[in-house]
């Protein structure tokens, strides 16, 4: 099936996604124990001791969103909005590809059940098995920005 989003991570977004991810200069283990660095960088590059520049953390970043929202236009096959495509965009760079790819979010969304998708977010605010007050808000802003222009069930 053909992608049918075509669309590019705005700046409204990316403010989302920095505000929440903060940056750290110097490799940090996160509540689970996953090396991360700069806005929420992790991989395998990342490791203790480890420290990086500012640009190198913008560089990290940029280059994190852009696999995130390629997996957005890829695997949703209804039409967005900007707003619920940054929305998106935020939650896949922040729970992962695999995890949104086969996620109830998704599945709902693809069924255009735009309602019961926005409902889904706040099921992710969890690590390690315990609710996550941070998690929690970034969810709750997710679905927020997501739910600005969701269509009715005759727009839909």
């Amino acid at each position: 099936m053909p992608s049918t989003n075509h669309l590019s991570y705005s700046k409204n977004g990316l403010s989302l996604t920095q505000s929440f991810e903060g940056v750290r200069l110097t490799a940090y283990q996160d509540q689970v124990g996953v090396w991360t660095i700069g806005f929420g960088h992790t991989g395998s590059d990342v490791h203790a001791g480890l420290t990086i520049t500012q640009d190198q953390a913008n560089d990290l970043l940029m280059g994190d969103v852009s696999h995130a929202a390629a997996a957005v236009n890829r695997l949703v096959t209804v039409s967005l909005t900007q707003d619920q495509f940054d929305a998106l965009v935020d939650f896949v760079f922040n729970v992962g590809i695999g995890n949104f790819a086969s996620s109830t979010l998704l599945r709902e969304l693809n069924a255009s059940n735009f309602t019961e998708a926005a409902a889904q977010f706040e099921r992710w605010s969890h690590a390690g098995g315990v609710v996550v007050a941070g998690l929690l808000r970034r969810r709750q802003a997710e679905a927020k920005l997501f739910q600005n222009d969701v269509p009715t069930a005759e727009e839909a």
